[in-house]
């Protein structure tokens, strides 16, 4: 990052004063800041002069300035921060929490600043981002999808975004790494606290192809209300999220109402009717709230750029031909596995006019569906069938 990029000092400590008297997301602090300026905001919320609802905010830990040890304890811990006078800040992305929090939304507010660990530009990773999350107790199946979908979108040049949590976070993650591509975790914790403890050797890892992220000072623990509060930046940092698996109440809905709210685009993976967590994606889904994927292919096109993203359509099966009356099918069911036909045979067993036989066999060819033998056309590819 160039210097002139670069918040100065004091605008770097009066941030990182503020990031810890007030609990995300604090709104009236932070309308407070963009009216003064952080420097003059801290001063006054030290000084106890400042409006009712600030005070509310800020007065239990108004004393707690320790803006110069979090500094130095991030730094000792290979991070830094992150404040929206820096050119990397991603103040495109935030835009839209400034905007849900002017309507008074829940996962409205955008972060004073950002404690991170890795080298990556945080405003670049965030610009072409999929969250991937899912449940804490996810099924062997959740968890394979997690890993692919986190593998296929790393290699397709996306950022894997998720909470860094056993089940499908932590899967996603591994899946991206895996592809050796970049990944971005958001903690409900300080980037120096290792949490889940499971998870300290793959949060060791991000850092090196990606970024953990968190707006809570170093030291900070995890809490309930924390992981909630986290789930709104997990949504604003990518174009989309895709909800692998999710019960009817888990924090993985939660980000689901925040990617909704925010405007992204907000997909889900039809998950087995006998499984408690997919129950939480089939709601999603009946109520339209989002888009079925089952594909990387699929997310990418959700949230890709039109015209070059666009899935390529699947071979089709055989029970892919249409309707049972439609023409693909009926030439399809007058091939036989064994004995070659002529088009003209196939024609007349099929009620299918000649030239429109000829023009559909050269298809079946290409899909894996049919094949020429010295004898004729033979159907490949399927079973069960006459």
């Amino acid at each position: 990052m160039s210097a002139e990029g670069a918040a100065d000092e004091e605008v770097r400590l009066a941030r990182a004063y503020l990031s810890r008297v007030a609990e995300p997301p604090a709104l009236a602090l932070g309308a407070l800041i963009d009216l003064l300026g952080p420097v003059e905001a801290a001063r006054r919320v030290r000084r106890g002069d400042v409006p009712v609802s600030v005070q509310v905010q800020t007065a239990a830990r108004c004393a707690e300035d320790r803006a110069e040890e979090d500094l130095r304890r991030v730094a000792e811990a290979g991070g830094r921060l992150v404040v929206p006078e820096d050119e990397e800040w991603p103040a495109w992305p935030f835009t839209a929490l400034a905007v849900a929090g002017r309507q008074r939304l829940r996962c409205g507010g955008e972060p004073l600043a950002l404690w991170v660990r890795g080298a990556a530009a945080c405003a670049e990773l965030a610009e072409r981002a999929v969250a991937v999350v899912g449940s804490r107790a996810a099924s062997g199946y959740g968890q394979h999808v997690a890993a692919e979908f986190g593998h296929g979108l790393a290699a397709a040049g996306l950022v894997v975004v998720s909470g860094a949590a056993h089940g499908v976070d932590g899967a996603a993650h591994r899946g991206a790494l895996a592809a050796g591509g970049r990944t971005l975790a958001v903690l409900a914790c300080g980037v120096d606290v290792a949490y889940p403890a499971g998870h300290q050797a793959l949060l060791a890892r991000i850092p090196e192809r990606g970024l953990v992220v968190s707006e809570y000072p170093p030291g900070t623990s995890p809490a309930r209300h924390r992981f909630l509060t986290r789930n709104r930046l997990i949504a604003a940092l990518a174009l989309g999220t895709v909800v692998v698996e999710a019960g009817r109440r888990s924090g993985a809905k939660n980000t689901a109402a925040s990617t909704t709210a925010l405007g992204r685009v907000l997909m889900a993976v039809p998950g087995p009717i006998t499984s408690a967590t997919s129950v939480g994606c089939g709601e999603l889904l009946r109520s339209g709230e989002a888009v079925a994927v089952s594909s990387v292919e699929e997310v990418v096109e959700s949230v890709g750029r039109i015209g070059d993203d666009l899935v390529e359509p699947p071979p089709r099966s055989a029970r892919e031909f249409g309707s049972p009356d439609g023409e693909a099918m009926r030439v399809h069911d007058a091939l036989s596995p064994a004995l070659g036909r002529s088009p003209q045979a196939i024609s007349v067993e099929s009620g299918v006019p000649l030239d429109r036989v000829r023009a559909l066999l050269p298809e079946f060819e290409l899909s894996g569906h049919a094949a020429r033998t010295e004898t004729g056309w033979v159907r490949v590819g399927t079973t069960g069938r006459r």
